[in-house]
């Protein structure tokens, strides 16, 4: 007999595009991010026959490869990895016959001659003609190879094949609102804003695409979704590592160019949107463009009391020495790039008038988490607030993006006793728990939505470049200004101090997750 909650799974499958046969084309591809996510994802999704079929994989790059010594360097890859490689070893042949490799340089016109010719070789006119180039370069590299795809005719705005043809491009989407804006204006030269998929990894995850489904299907949470009810929300995304091997990016990016700009308000929007008319991509799109356009702007004199900004310290954590950031390979001895970037916003719109955003992201912090905590109003002071005083807690919804994905809902409960003593306790979802399968990684999703033409998990040329707008304040203030001693922090903590002072303007304080009790 089948179970209820089987019955009651609602499914949503029809509202999604199905992927089609398609030849895709990644350029960079010997580089970490196909060796990391690509080819890992690819696999595993042939595995569990996800794939569309026939499908194939060109790989280009500029090293001395050929078709099978390619597939043994990607096999080398994917077995380290991927998550589930011993489950499906077996297939890893079957898999590889798919994928092929063209070398050449990217700024040699003779390689996408070569590139022509090799899809020309497809086995099936959708192999041929259904093609998504997938750009895992560096993105100055961005418009010469889209320029290079349109010359050798893979690449056209027709509106008859433009659907056919797609571009996957990795962030960043520029450096700031200006080169943001340069680029997107070049690139459209070329082909739709409609080919274009700008891809936010973050969007992949599922704990993320949860968040409208957890907002828009349940009745007891949408109504109190707004400012007569929430008290703040804060969005905390924090890394306990520094920044490893990537000094070279790093030192010329900083947190708000690679957290904030794109990852973590691209989780406000979600958690702040209207609702859509619809599931299609463009209903959702155009929400989150439509609330990103309603946080209101922050003036050059008002920088320093809306942001902070800090850099990591050298210290001792859990018995090892953690450099300094400055002392990290890659990074100029005397650099002022920020590894801690803070931020309080208001949403100037009916739904969310008065309620302060407070954002957070760093690097060598106490804790690798990533979650959006609502904090609801306090009840009126009438019953319990002069017997329990600082006990009595206001609720809070914690949306756990990672690690341990889930939902903690968090209210006040009376201690067993004669007493009425009371203390905050919680209800926790917890996704592994509760449906005990495995979590797909955010490039699977990405990647099989890019192939089906769906765009909604991608980003907007709007999106992008009303995000920029939002920072650009700050990139601008920041720019060329030495670092205070108040702006270091130690590794290890939670960021540098006065970064309290932002939500203490307001009279709230940072929800430090490792500080509270287990969930």
């Amino acid at each position: 007999m089948q179970r209820l909650d089987d019955l009651l799974i609602c499914r949503l499958d029809n509202n999604r595009k199905q992927s089609q046969p398609c030849t895709l084309v990644i350029f960079g591809a010997t580089g970490d991010l196909t060796a990391r996510k690509l080819m890992p994802s690819l696999f595993h999704l042939f595995c569990e026959e996800q794939l569309p079929l026939p499908f194939r994989v060109i790989c280009v790059g500029r090293r001395d490869f050929n078709d099978e010594t390619w597939r043994e360097r990607l096999m080398e890859s994917v077995r380290e990895f991927a998550k589930h490689y011993d489950n499906c070893a077996r297939l890893w042949y079957r898999f590889s016959t798919k994928i092929f490799y063209c070398k050449g340089d990217i700024s040699d016109h003779s390689l996408y001659t070569n590139l022509h010719k090799a899809i020309a070789e497809g086995e099936s006119d959708e192999l041929k003609h259904n093609l998504v180039f997938y750009l895992a370069t560096a993105p100055d590299l961005f418009t010469m190879i889209t320029e290079h795809l349109s010359k050798a005719g893979l690449l056209n705005k027709d509106e008859h094949t433009a659907p056919n043809c797609r571009l996957v491009l990795e962030k960043p989407f520029g450096t700031d609102a200006k080169s943001a804006k340069q680029l997107n204006a070049r690139l459209t030269e070329f082909l739709h804003e409609k080919q274009l998929y700008r891809i936010d990894h973050y969007l992949g995850k599922e704990t993320v695409q949860n968040l409208l489904t957890f907002r828009f299907s349940n009745a007891i949470f949408e109504p109190l979704w707004n400012q007569k009810y929430i008290d703040h929300v804060q969005i905390t995304v924090s890394e306990k590592n520094g920044i490893g091997s990537r000094g070279g990016y790093y030192d010329h990016a900083g947190a708000l160019r690679d957290m904030m700009q794109n990852h973590i308000l691209q989780i406000l929007a979600l958690i702040s949107m209207e609702p859509p008319v619809s599931l299609a991509p463009e209903a959702i799109r155009d929400e989150k463009v439509k609330l990103l356009k309603s946080i209101r702007p922050i003036a050059p004199e008002h920088v320093d009391r809306l942001s902070v900004r800090g850099q990591y310290t050298g210290a001792q954590v859990d018995g090892r020495h953690l450099p300094a950031y400055r002392q990290e390979e890659r990074v100029a001895p005397g650099s002022n790039t920020e590894t801690y970037a803070a931020l309080s916003l208001r949403i100037d719109n009916w739904r969310w008038g008065g309620v302060p955003f407070y954002l957070r992201t760093g690097k060598n912090l106490a804790a690798s988490t990533s979650q959006a905590r609502i904090q609801f109003r306090m009840p009126p002071p009438v019953l319990f607030a002069s017997q329990c005083g600082p006990t009595l807690d206001s609720n809070s919804i914690t949306l756990r993006l990672q690690p341990d994905e889930g939902i903690t809902l968090r209210f006040n409960g009376k201690i067993p006793g004669l007493d009425i003593q009371i203390r905050p306790v919680r209800m926790n979802f917890n996704y592994q728990s509760e449906f005990g399968a495995y979590t797909r990684e955010a490039y699977e999703r990405l990647l099989m939505d890019a192939m089906a033409g769906d765009s909604t998990l991608f980003i907007r040329r709007d999106e992008v470049e009303t995000a920029w707008d939002i920072v650009e304040p700050l990139l601008q203030k920041w720019s060329g200004r030495p670092l205070g001693e108040e702006e270091f922090y130690p590794a290890g903590s939670w960021g540098p101090e006065n970064a309290d002072a932002l939500p203490a303007r307001n009279g709230h304080n940072w929800r430090n997750p490792d500080l509270e009790p287990a969930e």
